[in-house]
């Protein structure tokens, strides 16, 4: 049997002391998690997490630093998460976009304001990443490689 984690992205974004989250329906649950999803084929991790936080946002999104890789599984279904969470700022907003499915509005909210509504948090990641950033755990945004060699190179990025 092969085993096959979601990849994942998350953006962590900072402004005021407060954190940019999403608030989303999963499985008939109201749940506030980082914008985040699925890195699509053929999409580099940064692409990810610049087009999940423009759809499920309307904010752009502008990678700085890799906060963590995080491995995770689910004890409701059993699934399995490969998370990078990618710390970065947001500028532009554009309210007009239509948010993705299932997201029911973006919000700015403090650490403690996610901690006392711990029990709507979509995930365990999603305060392990804060805790992360705010420890100050970033790593260069160099540490993680795109190698496709049917696709030429990234700019600032190498296949080695």
């Amino acid at each position: 049997m092969t085993w096959r984690p979601d990849l994942t992205v998350a953006a962590i974004v900072l402004r005021d002391e407060r954190f940019l989250v999403v608030e989303e329906r999963i499985a008939g649950r109201a749940v506030f998690n980082q914008p985040a999803g699925h890195v699509e084929d053929g999409e580099t991790i940064l692409q990810a997490a610049i087009r999940e936080t423009l759809e499920e946002t309307a904010w752009h999104f502008a990678p700085r630093h890799l906060v963590g890789t995080y491995l995770w599984r689910n004890p409701a279904n059993g699934r399995t998460t490969l998370r990078f969470a990618i710390a970065g700022d947001a500028s532009g907003h554009e309210p007009s976009l239509r948010l993705d499915r299932g997201i029911i509005a973006a919000h700015w909210r403090s650490r403690a304001e996610l901690l006392a509504d711990s029990a709507r948090l979509r995930s365990p990641l999603v305060l392990q990443c804060i805790d992360d950033f705010l420890a100050g755990q970033r790593f260069e945004l160099e540490s993680m490689k795109y190698v496709d060699q049917r696709l030429p190179p990234i700019v600032g990025q190498t296949g080695s």
